[in-house]
């Protein structure tokens, strides 16, 4: 089966700020999957994609031209097996959103928006901050040189990656019940306890009931000689 080429699905978001650049980029995925190398020729007025897929026998390409300009140099990537996301700063500080991703206005049936990460522009300042959990994103994106496997890139699993370490351990942050010992074998080792005291209460009684029946039998036993001593006597 020969190799084809497919144009990957592309979504994307934005945010925009006025006086913030560090608030005023574009989100962007690529999905391409099982990609192990991936080509990115990322300019100011644009990005090309190309990634081979050994698996799927397809090779991924795209050519994008955004509605505006970027700043390359502040941009950065993440590669993981799924997908290929870019964080790309808008040049112009501006408080209105694009229209649109690309230039070009007519419809493309590859590119969707991402609703996950999207925010209407009259609601961002009470959106959280994704950009908080993209420290491990990796920068330098010129030339994008030795790509392949993205080494050194942060392994936070994608955009804001969630440390479930830090939930705390046991039932949401509750104390962990394997450290309290107390609550569990203790208490019935005490009911134990309880249980093998009570025969010993039991024995007590019939240790008394039997000394009781011995002394009876004992003046039982002494009565006919006691009465033999008085006859002897008469």
């Amino acid at each position: 089966m020969s190799n084809t080429q497919t144009t990957p699905e592309v979504t994307w978001a934005q945010r925009s700020s006025s006086s913030d650049p560090e608030k005023n980029y574009i989100y962007l995925t690529i999905a391409a999957p099982d990609v192990p190398k991936i080509g990115v020729d990322l300019k100011p007025t644009g990005l090309t994609f190309t990634g081979h897929s050994d698996t799927k026998k397809t090779t991924y390409h795209v050519e994008l031209e955004f509605f505006a300009e970027i700043d390359v140099e502040n941009s950065k990537t993440h590669h993981t097996s799924r997908d290929v996301s870019f964080v790309l700063r808008k040049k112009e500080l501006k408080e209105e959103y694009w229209p649109r991703l690309l230039k070009d206005s007519k419809k493309m049936h590859f590119l969707k928006t991402d609703f996950d990460k999207w925010v209407d522009e009259d609601e961002q300042d009470g959106a959280p901050d994704d950009m908080a959990g993209m420290g491990g994103m990796g920068g330098g994106m010129p030339g994008m040189e030795g790509m392949g496997g993205m080494g050194g890139m942060g392994g936070d699993g994608g955009f804001g990656g969630i440390d479930f370490s830090k939930l705390g351990g046991g039932a949401g942050g509750m104390p962990d019940m394997g450290d309290m010992p107390d609550m569990g074998e203790g208490a019935d080792d005490d009911d134990d306890d309880d249980d093998e005291d009570m025969p010993a209460l039991e024995e007590d009684d019939a240790d008394k009931a039997g000394a009781s029946e011995v002394k009876a039998t004992e003046k039982a036993d002494d009565a006919p000689a006691e009465k033999s001593k008085i006859e002897e006597v008469s």
